[in-house]
């Protein structure tokens, strides 16, 4: 299956990221990350990018790590739907008072236009 997982730097993504791996590694997915800035979280691309390398080296997954810039959450549809990948794996989401799942904006920019597959991990 050919994997393309949203990363943000968050604490969800970092949790995204350990779930698709151990995934990938066990079914023999092919994977590839597209890291984007987060405004939320704050650290710059380089950082991130460095610590997905580091745990995708780690795990010994040989993934594709790609930048995404302007409009993240079209971006990720776009890359997803232009090249055929199977399934997209977004974090985001929590529970609101009254059980109620609130997305963050780009799962939920996902979540309503991408015609590929959505995993979403919160």
């Amino acid at each position: 299956m050919k994997v393309l997982l949203g990363h943000s730097g968050g604490e969800l993504s970092w949790e995204a990221l350990r779930q698709t791996v151990e995934r990938a590694a066990a079914a023999g997915d092919s994977l590839t990350v597209a890291i984007y800035d987060d405004d939320a979280v704050g650290d710059p691309l380089e950082d991130i990018e460095s610590q997905v390398r580091a745990e995708l080296a780690d795990a010994g997954i040989d993934a594709a790590v790609r930048r995404l810039e302007g409009h993240v959450g079209g971006a990720l549809v776009e890359l997803a739907d232009g090249e055929d990948f199977d399934r997209l794996v977004v974090a985001g989401g929590s529970r609101s008072a009254l059980g109620k799942i609130q997305l963050g904006s780009v799962a939920e920019f996902v979540v309503l236009n991408a015609e590929t597959p959505v995993t979403l991990i919160r």
